[in-house]
């Protein structure tokens, strides 16, 4: 791997360059194991030797995609994207999951028809000796991609490398098969490639449903939450956070929102001298583009402090509310506000309107109560 990096001019520490040099390492590995299968499968007429080698065959192609989506999400933004590109990772995917599921079905069809019209097949224990060692080759090379796909945050390389991993798991079928055949005689060639093909097909599908889901707008990544609510929570001027968004325009691209609650006597160039600040250190060190919403709290209140004391009783004794913020007194308005962050197994929202509504006009009959209910974004 060293002499990849050293031979590609790439930074083992740098994104880009990982995934290039791993994608390389797989197509190289992939070509030279399908030309081995496919020579093998078809001296001995095996539908599941030969599977396996188009198999691979398909996984130098799913390393090359991923090869063109990593350069291709590298573009500089445009006025027509201004996020930039980076979300092209998750259409490399897709094309990969499609492509993986073609070939599984392929797969699959040739060995019903085999099945329904059997052929003659040879083997010998050193083609199965082959077989086995391609597919451990197979399984350490989808274990170091899955693994430096998971520390890249790369899901295309992830995906390759999982499919490798599923290969090893396809040899072992096709050796079973094959020894079967040479201590009885009894040829379940056709049935190890169906079982090959339902290997293929299902890592196939899985890829897909993951990358669906990225594309439908997954949360926020929740250690990068977490992170930038202890930063933004220790900044001195914000007394608390909530109602985080973050949205994903690549694996390290991100724009976000989040509201801060400052005291309500603050003026707006206070506010501002600190706030931006720390929108510039969020920007530099964690590539978030983070925007801020204010809510003024009066917490240096005696009464405002009983209000807060009395909408946490009213949280510890109501299942699904998670926490609540934003608690301000608008005594001019005569009017309550506050904002309740529930779990997604909220039954019926409007019931703990309904309740919450109840048990303050019981403690504050002369005030109006505007209460948000909102579940965590992230």
């Amino acid at each position: 791997m060293n002499f990849l990096y050293k031979l590609m001019k790439k930074d083992p520490h740098d994104r880009e360059g990982a995934i290039l040099v791993t994608s390389v390492m797989g197509i190289i590995m992939n070509l030279i194991i399908a030309a081995i299968k496919l020579i093998i499968g078809a001296a001995v007429s095996s539908i599941a030797i030969i599977s396996e080698g188009v198999n691979n065959a398909t996984d130098a192609v799913t390393s090359v995609m991923a090869v063109a989506g990593t350069k291709l999400s590298a573009k500089r933004p445009d006025k027509k994207h201004p996020f930039g590109y980076g979300r092209i990772e998750y259409l490399t995917s897709l094309l990969i999951s499609v492509l993986i599921i073609v070939s599984g079905f392929e797969m699959f069809t040739s060995s019903v028809r085999l099945i329904i019209r059997p052929e003659p097949i040879s083997i010998s224990y050193t083609t199965l000796l082959i077989i086995a060692l391609s597919g451990v080759i197979k399984y350490v090379q989808g274990t170091y991609t899955v693994k430096v796909g998971k520390r890249v945050d790369s899901g295309s390389l992830v995906a390759v490398g999982t499919e490798c991993r599923s290969d090893s798991l396809v040899s072992l079928v096709t050796i079973i098969s094959s020894v079967i055949f040479l201590v009885s005689g009894v040829s379940v060639d056709a049935y190890a490639g169906a079982v090959t093909s339902l290997f293929i097909l299902k890592a196939g599908i899985e890829v897909l449903l993951d990358t669906v889901s990225q594309i439908l707008g997954e949360a926020g990544k929740k250690d990068l939450a977490d992170m930038l609510y202890r930063e933004i929570r220790s900044t001195e001027g914000i007394l608390n956070a909530a109602d985080m968004m973050l949205h994903n325009y690549g694996p390290d691209s991100y724009s976000g929102s989040v509201n801060v609650e400052l005291d309500h006597k603050l003026t707006v160039g206070e506010a501002y001298a600190f706030l931006h600040e720390l929108q510039l250190r969020i920007m530099h060190e964690h590539n978030v583009v983070m925007v801020f919403g204010i809510y003024a709290v009066n917490n240096d209140e005696d009464d405002s402090r009983l209000l807060r004391e009395r909408i946490a009783e009213f949280v510890r004794k109501t299942e699904h509310i998670l926490s609540f913020h934003a608690v301000y007194i608008d005594r001019s308005a005569m009017r309550i506000y506050c904002d309740f962050t529930v779990d997604y197994q909220l039954p019926d929202p409007d019931a703990v309107d309904r309740e919450f509504t109840q048990y303050m006009k019981e403690l504050y009959p002369e005030y109006s109560l505007e209460l948000t209910i909102e579940t965590d974004f992230v």
